[in-house]
Order: structure tokens, then C-alpha cells, then sequence
């Protein structure tokens, strides 16, 4: 079945001879110069190199007596040379080409025998050797006229015939008019595509129905064509020791086996099929051996026998199994001694060509994979694959695209770590993925990459590949990545790989992004919506959380064109500017914490606005601190090897890298957990902190001291010498550095001597004015909380603080922020309660002052004669005409008015009310205008005040009395 050739309807016959144009249409040219009559004499003339006994070059080992037209002398019968005749046929090409009909035809036949008679003499005659080098241009510009005339479509002369037959009696004499050279090698392939593109046998008989030629049987003559083409194939490979022939025919023939027409592929196949049978017999090897594509040709014969045409199948299927035999002599002959195991491989193969036959490999192409495979060489592999491949481009034949498909998995798996250019073959699939159009052959493709990318050996060279496509990955590298299957072992050393090469662009300062982590970041998110490599995700949450959170921090601002492009990258379109290296980071840690089940985490940080916190420059570390924060309530576990994660990565990378990684750190300290954590990793470095140079650094500490006090007892001793630095950053402009101070303080408050507690007290009566809300309540508070720490011995050296306090404190009754009101209420009355004193009840009065001015006369006056002699509280007041709260500024107007009422009016009239009088003119002009009228009455108040005497008191008749009686 699979030797009869000649039986198919593409009519693929071996059938030997020639047409023959009236054998004497060679006299009229004969040479002038010969003695004796000239016949045309047939006569087999096989060069020294033929063997008459070889079987499988058929037609040249018994050429019947008509098959070649040689001159010879009949008186001396000696060959004579037609070089008069091959002159004169090369001068009149170009009239030849005009010829047509049967007389054309008779000239270029008469040419093209002469030739083949020419080449017979080459061994023996040196003038003839000469003659043909002289004249091999013009020979190969006339055959490639001849054959570029022959029509495509049609087969009505022997012309092509005759153009194989010459050049095949050349190269057996070692003349080479194919080979070697551009203008050659575009002959060869002329030659070819006149061959393999002629319609199919079928229709060919049909044109011969339409347009009779009645000279030749189209049938016959197709198949007497098409079998001279394959004996100069044939011709061409066992004339070359070297096997560099082999190499080139395959290059040119490589097409048509791959060809969408039946037709086509069922030639090309059948021509090599019987040129490997042929080699097979006759290979004669000699150094060094030039052929380079044994894994190309391996592979089209391997999809070829799974060839939905059948006969392309077994033509296949037998020239695979030649092609098995002259692999194994190539193996023997180049004995690579680099693999041991070759030697065992070789005597397998061997031992399967004794025992199965051909039909071993027909329609069985994993076959053919399993006896190849430990026969192939790792470049020989990746040509396999990359021939392979070119099968999944296969529209037509989705039984093609599927067949290779298989081949790629089973070679892949065979050969495991035998490859090389692993790089080349993904990107091969990559490029082809758009066109595989088969849902099966397309998941057999990129199955491929998860297998390269599961082997250690190629990882990186897998991801170096992938990554270095345009971001954001079209749909098709996607798809890939979202398809990454492999087993639970490799899928954590993938991710790792993935992770290392995101993490290494973190660890210094650039001025632009390297691409390589935007496309990691991309690649991350495709990875995790794929959903494959969820049990690594899990594995390695707390390194791909932080890493992703790094990238945020470093991704915020940037656009597409602030990242280093590497060459080649974007060849083909545009950078994509909708998207942003920060749009990509925080996609992919959305994805990351759904794929892991963290759901109530994401919907927290939607909630809390933690995802505009994390895109912020100046609140990403709140981003970062609430995801801490809702992660240490939510899911414990993963917290805490994120803590431990964070331990030796809190000194690694550049500053963003250390920034996000301790204010994630320090959020971990309300764990119970960061109690067993040696004081080296906590204290320590909160004191390193304390005293960067970098505000965030600080922020980042404090808040991590403020958690280490208020969830782990006994931490106090350890934090009490970072005192006076915390008392320093009071005076910060940083409101988060105040709070977090002011709460750390109040911790500390029962470790704290009186110094201590003194230089407290001092500090934390500046921010008594502050304008902002939150710092003045802490401070007031912490202010009467640290005065009620005060024991009686040491309370006379701070009374003069206390009095200092009492004004702000009067005034603050009047903020208009309610909860400020009360905590000055309160530490007012603390702070009487020190000095021994009893507040008025009007003091208690929530009522504005200036709609109850008999009350706060009360106080002014209790105030006035309380603090006469021991501080100023007219100086006090004075500050607050100022302050930018107009409830504040109204209150001490109105206070100042009234209180220069109860002053020493003596005192006044010695210093003058001017310095008075300077303070509460401008405020005539306050915008506000209750101020203005306050500040109006106020004035006149205080000039008044300047020069009537004080007012004498009143003595009750009671205290007259008890006055008289001590007299």
C-alpha cells in the first residue's frame, strides 16, 4: 500500500523513458565539421558515479536505448561534441522563446537533449568541461526562460520533463545548476513551484478535454514530469557526502509540504518520501556534514502522517521510517559524545526498525515523537517545536492544528530539559496564538509554556519572554497567563520567580520605573484573575501583598512615559497612555485580596476610602495602615507572617520600600504577637525611627510607640528614655506628630517623676493656643490629667504654671467647639482645685459673656483680686485679642474691658493705660462686628478706669463692728 505511487489519482507514477520528438530533429544542427555521416545514436550512457543496480533511483539505472540522444562517429566510433550545435541553440534563446506551437517546442527540446548529450562526455573530455563553465550563466538563464515560459496551470509539453532530465545527467557529473548561489537557488525554486503548482491530475485531464493538444497523453506525460523531478531530487542528495544538499532542498521544499492544497502537499510529500528512500540506501557520509534541519524535517514528516489526506499519510509514513535509518547513521557518524545515554537511545531505534514496520508511523505522529525524541539534540528539538508550530497555523485543517498540538505536549514532556532557545519557542507561540483558531490546539500551545515555565531550568527565561511584551497584555497573552497550569509544586516556585523580579526594582532609588515592574505588576494580576496558581497565592500573601503595596508607593504619579521602555518593546503600536503603572498595582491588589478570600478587607477599604488613601502621595501610608488594621481584625493569621515577613525587609530597599513596610509593621504591633518580638525589632528601631530625618519616619514611629504602650504592659520602662525626644516633637508643625505625642505622654504619665512631669506640663501649655482643635483638647487634657499627678510636695513649683493656664483655659469656656468648652471646664476646675480656690458658679454659665455681662463681671473680678500680685493676667488676655476665632478675640475684649474695671485703678494711673488702650484700637476696626463694639466699649472702659480713683468698698455693719472691738 504504501510503495504503489504510481496508483493515486494525483497520478504519482515511477514509469520510466521520455516523449520523443521525431528523432531526427537533431540533424539540421549537426556540426559541419564532422568527417563521417552523423547519426543519432541511443545509448546508455551512465556516468561513473550511477549505480546500474540501484533499484531505488528508478529510471536511470536501465534507460532504454531512445532515452538519450548522443553523436557518435561511425568511422571512429568515438564520442564527438556538439558544442557547434549548443553554441547555436544558446545564441538563438531569444528566438527561441518566441517561438510557439510544436516548433517552439521542438527547439527547446533539441536544446535541452543536446545538454543532457553534452554532460554524457564530461568525464573524458575537457573541452567539454570548458565549454560548460564558460557557458553556465547563459545555460542558467536559458532554462529558467524555458521554464518561467511553461504556463502554471496547465501540462501540454515535455519541456519540464526534459529540463529535470538535464539537469539531473549535470549533477551526476558534478555540475551544480541549483545550488550554491541567490540566482541558482531562485532557479530551484522556479523549478519546483512548476512542478508542485500544476493543477491536480484531475483537472489536468480536464483541460486536456477542453483544449486537446493531440500530441501527448496530459496523464502520462504528468507523471513521467513529476517522477524526472524526483530522480533529480533524488540525484542531488546522493551526489553530496556532506548532506548540505539535503539541507538546502528541505529549505525550499518546506513550503509546499506545508501547503493548504491537497494536491501540492501530496506531491512535495511523495518527492521527499522517495528522495529519503533513496538516501537512505546510498548515504555515503564524509566530514564535516552541513545538515542543519533534522528536527525541521522530523517534524513536517511527523504532521504529515497525521495528514487528514490518507495518502499524504503514508507517502509520510514511509519516508519517516527512511528518515529513522539515516538519523540513526547520522548519530553513529557524529557519535556526540556530550550524551551518554545516546548509545542505549540508538540500539532502541534500531531494535524498532527490525521488529515494526512502516505502518507504525501512519497516522500516528506521537509516534513518531517517542522513537525521535532521544535521537534529537536540544537545538534539533526547538527546531522540532518551532516546525511544529507553523502546523497550528493551519485554518483549513483543523485535524493539522490538532495533530501538532499533540506532538508539542508529548515532545515536550519526553525531552523535559533537553532544550535549547526556550525563548524563541515562546515566543513562536505567542506570535501564532492569534491564529489558532481550534479551542483544543490553542489550549495544547499555551499548555506548552506551562510546561517550559515549570521547569526551574527555564522559568525565568519563560517570564523574561512573557514580560517583555506591550502592557497592558493583549488578549491573547492574557489568556495565557490566566491559563498558567502546572503542577502544586511548581506553582509556588512561578509566583516566587514572578514576585523576585518585582521586588528587585524596589530596592533602589531610579530616576525612571524600570518596565520590567510595571509588566510583573500586570502579569501578577493577570495571574491571580486566571485563578490556576491559587494555592501559591495563598503561600505567599504576605511577600506579594507587601510588594504590590511597594509598587502603589512608587507607582504614584507616574505615567507610561516616566517608565524606562526597553528597545523593541512597543515596535509595532503605541504606548498605551489610559493606563498608569499605578492603575496596574492597584489592580492587581484588589484582585489579590478577593482570590484569597479576604473579602472583607476589600470591602473595607471601598468603604473607608483606603484605595483614594493608598493613591494619594500624602496618604498612602493611611492606606497601607488601615489595611493593617483590617486585616489584623479579619484574618489574624496572615497578619502575622506578614509580620514576621516584615522583620529583616524594614532595612531592605530604598526609602519607599522602607516606608510602606514599617507602616504596615508598626500597625502589627496591637498584635498579641509582637510581644514575643525581641526589643531589637521594636524598640530599637522606633528609636532609630524617632530620630529620622524623613517626618514619615517619625509619624511611623510614634504610632508604633503609642501601640506598643496601649496594647502591651510593661513596655513602659523600655520607652521612658525616648521621653524628651517625644516631648520635643510637641513643638512639630506635623499635627499626626503632636497627637500621636500628646497621646504617648498621657501613656507615660505614671512612670514620670517630677522632672519629668514639670517639663510635661511646660511643653504642653504652647499648644494651649494652638488653632487647631484636636491638638488643644489632647493638650488641655493631658495638661489636667498630668496636674492631678503632682504630689503635695512638689506643688509650689508649679503653681506659677498653673496661674499662666488659668486665662486660656477662662477663655477656651468660650469656644465655639462644645467638647473643647467642657475639657476647659474641667481642667479649670482642676486647676482651682490645685490652687485651693472656689470658682464662682457664673464661671459654669454656657451663656455668651457678651449677653451676660453682670456674670462674667463676677468672674473677672474673682479672677482679678485671686491672681493680684501673682501674675498678669491683663498681660494674658492681651494675647487672645488676636487669636483668628472671633469667639475667642470677643471673649478676651470683653474680658480685658471689665477687668480694668477691677484692677488697681493707683497702678493704672502710674503706668498709663496706653499700652492697653494700643492693643484694643485696632480692634475698632475688626471685621466682625460685635468685635468692633466690644472692642469700642472696652476702650472706654480702660480710659475711665485711667482716671477715676478706685471705687472704696463697702463694709458691712458687722465687720465695722468687729473692727471697733479689736481696736
Amino acid at each position: 500500500m504504501f510503495n504503489n505511487a504510481g496508483n493515486k489519482d494525483q497520478g504519482v507514477y515511477r514509469e520510466k523513458g521520455r516523449f520523443n520528438i521525431l528523432e531526427e530533429m537533431v540533424s539540421p544542427y549537426g556540426s559541419d565539421s564532422d568527417s563521417g555521416s552523423v547519426d543519432l545514436q541511443l545509448s546508455n550512457l551512465e556516468g561513473s558515479k550511477k549505480d546500474p543496480n540501484n533499484p531505488d533511483f528508478i529510471g536511470k539505472a536501465d534507460k532504454s536505448a531512445n532515452q538519450l540522444h548522443v553523436y557518435k562517429s561511425t568511422s571512429t566510433q568515438t564520442f564527438l561534441i556538439p558544442l557547434e550545435l549548443l553554441e547555436k541553440l544558446l545564441r538563438k534563446m531569444s528566438y527561441i522563446q518566441n517561438l510557439r506551437g510544436a516548433q517552439g517546442d521542438l527547439e527547446k527540446l533539441t536544446f535541452l537533449r543536446s545538454l543532457s548529450t553534452l554532460s554524457q562526455t564530461l568525464p573524458y573530455n575537457e573541452t567539454t568541461e570548458s565549454f560548460i563553465h564558460e557557458h553556465i550563466s547563459q545555460i542558467l538563464d536559458a532554462i529558467a526562460m524555458l521554464i518561467q515560459q511553461e504556463p502554471l496551470h496547465s501540462l501540454f509539453s515535455p519541456v519540464r520533463q526534459e529540463v529535470f532530465i538535464a539537469i539531473t545527467d549535470l549533477s551526476y557529473q558534478d555540475v551544480n545548476l541549483l545550488l550554491g548561489s541567490e540566482d541558482r537557488s531562485d532557479l530551484f525554486n522556479v523549478l519546483i513551484k512548476s512542478i508542485i503548482a500544476l493543477p491536480s491530475i484531475k483537472t489536468l485531464n480536464i483541460l486536456q478535454t477542453v483544449m486537446p493538444s493531440g500530441q501527448y497523453n496530459t496523464e502520462s506525460l504528468y507523471r513521467q514530469t513529476f517522477q524526472a523531478f524526483c530522480e533529480m531530487l533524488q540525484c542531488l542528495v546522493i551526489q553530496d557526502p556532506h548532506l548540505e544538499n539535503l539541507d538546502r532542498i528541505l529549505e525550499h521544499m518546506e513550503p509546499w509540504l506545508q501547503s493548504t492544497k491537497d494536491h501540492e502537499r501530496e506531491r512535495a510529500t511523495v518527492s521527499m518520501s522517495q528522495m529519503l528512500r533513496c538516501l537512505s540506501r546510498h548515504l555515503n557520509l564524509q566530514p564535516p556534514l552541513q545538515f542543519q534541519k533534522l528536527g525541521n524535517l522530523v517534524a513536517l514528516m511527523a504532521l504529515l502522517c497525521g495528514d487528514p489526506v490518507e495518502e499524504v499519510a503514508q507517502e509520510a509514513a514511509e519516508g519517516t521510517y527512511y528518515l529513522l535509518q539515516i538519523t540513526l547513521k547520522l548519530k553513529c557518524f557524529t557519535n556526540d559524545k556530550s550524551r551518554p545515554n545516546l548509545k542505549e537511545a540508538m540500539k532502541t531505534c534500531k531494535e524498532f526498525l527490525e521488529t515494526y514496520s512502516i505502518k507504525q508511523f501512519y497516522s500516528n505522529p506521537i509516534r513518531i515523537v517517542q522513537v525521535f525524541e532521544i535521537l534529537l539534540s536540544p537545538n534539533e528539538l526547538t527546531q522540532f517545536i518551532l516546525t511544529t508550530l507553523n502546523g497550528l497555523k493551519n485554518l483549513k485543517h483543523p485535524r493539522t492544528q490538532q495533530s501538532a498540538g499533540e506532538l508539542l505536549v508529548t515532545l515536550v514532556k519526553s525531552a523535559e530539559t533537553r532544550f535549547e532557545k526556550v525563548s524563541d519557542i515562546v515566543g513562536a507561540i505567542c506570535i501564532r496564538l492569534p491564529i489558532i483558531s481550534q479551542p483544543s490546539a490553542r489550549q495544547q500551545a499555551m499548555s506548552i509554556v506551562s510546561l517550559f515555565i515549570s521547569k526551574p531550568k527555564y522559568t525565568d527565561v519563560v517570564l523574561n519572554h512573557l514580560l517583555f511584551h506591550p502592557i497592558p497584555f493583549d488578549r491573547h497573552l492574557a489568556e495565557l497567563w490566566r491559563t498558567l497550569d502546572v503542577d502544586l509544586a511548581s506553582t509556588t516556585w512561578i509566583l516566587w520567580r514572578l514576585l523576585r523580579k518585582l521586588q528587585k526594582c524596589h530596592i533602589v532609588d531610579q530616576d525612571k520605573m524600570e518596565y520590567i515592574a510595571v509588566a510583573a505588576t500586570d502579569a501578577l494580576y493577570e495571574v491571580f484573575v486566571g485563578n490556576k496558581l491559587r494555592a501559591a497565592m495563598y503561600r505567599l500573601f504576605p511577600q506579594l501583598l507587601m510588594a504590590l503595596l511597594i509598587q502603589i508607593h512608587h507607582s504614584i504619579g507616574l505615567t507610561m512615559s516616566d517608565i524606562t521602555i526597553p528597545n523593541g518593546v512597543y515596535s509595532r503600536q503605541e504606548v498605551n497612555t489610559t493606563s498608569t503603572p499605578l492603575s496596574f498595582a492597584i489592580q492587581a491588589t484588589k484582585t489579590l485580596l478577593l482570590r484569597t478570600a479576604c473579602w472583607y478587607e476589600f470591602d473595607t477599604m471601598e468603604k473607608k476610602k483606603g484605595w483614594s488613601f493608598l493613591e494619594g502621595e500624602n496618604f498612602h501610608l493611611e492606606g497601607v495602615s488601615l489595611l493593617a488594621n483590617v486585616l489584623l481584625e479579619k484574618h489574624d493569621i496572615l497578619a502575622h507572617k506578614v509580620l514576621y515577613l516584615l522583620i529583616p525587609l524594614l532595612n531592605r530597599g530604598n526609602e519607599k520600600h522602607r516606608l510602606t513596610s514599617a507602616a504596615f509593621f508598626v500597625e502589627l504591633f496591637q498584635s498579641p504577637l509582637a510581644k514575643r518580638l525581641p526589643s531589637r525589632y521594636t524598640i530599637t528601631r522606633l528609636k532609630e525611627w524617632l530620630h529620622h530625618e524623613n517626618q514619615q519616619f517619625r509619624v511611623l514611629s510614634l504610632k508604633g510607640i503609642d501601640h506598643l504602650l496601649c496594647h502591651h504592659q510593661g513596655k513602659e520602662e523600655a520607652i521612658k528614655d525616648m521621653i524628651p525626644v517625644i516631648l520635643s516633637s510637641l513643638s512639630e508643625t506635623n499635627e499626626r506628630i503632636v497627637l500621636l505625642s500628646i497621646s504617648i505622654l498621657r501613656s507615660l504619665l505614671d512612670t514620670m517623676d517630677f522632672t519629668t512631669l514639670k517639663t510635661t506640663i511646660q511643653a504642653l501649655f504652647p499648644l494651649f493656643g494652638d488653632i487647631r482643635p484636636n491638638i488643644h483638647l489632647l493638650a488641655v487634657n493631658l495638661f489636667g490629667d498630668s496636674i492631678k499627678k503632682v504630689k503635695r510636695k512638689d506643688k509650689k513649683d508649679i503653681e506659677g504654671q498653673i496661674l499662666e493656664s488659668l486665662i486660656p483655659l477662662l477663655l477656651h469656656l468660650q469656644d465655639e467647639n462644645d467638647t473643647v468648652t467642657e475639657e476647659s471646664s474641667r481642667v479649670l476646675t482642676i486647676c482651682c482645685q490645685f490652687l485651693k480656690w472656689k470658682l464662682p458658679r457664673e464661671v459654669y454659665n454656657k451663656d455668651p459673656w457678651h449677653s451676660n455681662s453682670s456674670g462674667i463681671g463676677v468672674v473677672c473680678k474673682f479672677f482679678e483680686q485671686k491672681c493680684r500680685g501673682k501674675c498678669n493676667i491683663m498681660m494674658q488676655t492681651m494675647k487672645y485679642t488676636q487669636n483668628r476665632r472671633v469667639h475667642l478675640r470677643r471673649a478676651a475684649v470683653l474680658f480685658i474691658g471689665l477687668l480694668a474695671k477691677y484692677m488697681d485703678h493707683s497702678e493704672l494711673r502710674m503706668k498709663g493705660t496706653e499700652w492697653i488702650e494700643d492693643v484694643l484700637r485696632p480692634l475698632l476696626h475688626d471685621p466682625e462686628p460685635s468685635v468692633r463694639i466690644i472692642a469700642s466699649q472696652a476702650l472706654c472702659r480702660v480710659q475711665k478706669a485711667g482716671v477715676e480713683p478706685e471705687p472704696r468698698p463697702v463694709v458691712c455693719r458687722l465687720r465695722k463692728l468687729f473692727n471697733y472691738i479689736h481696736n
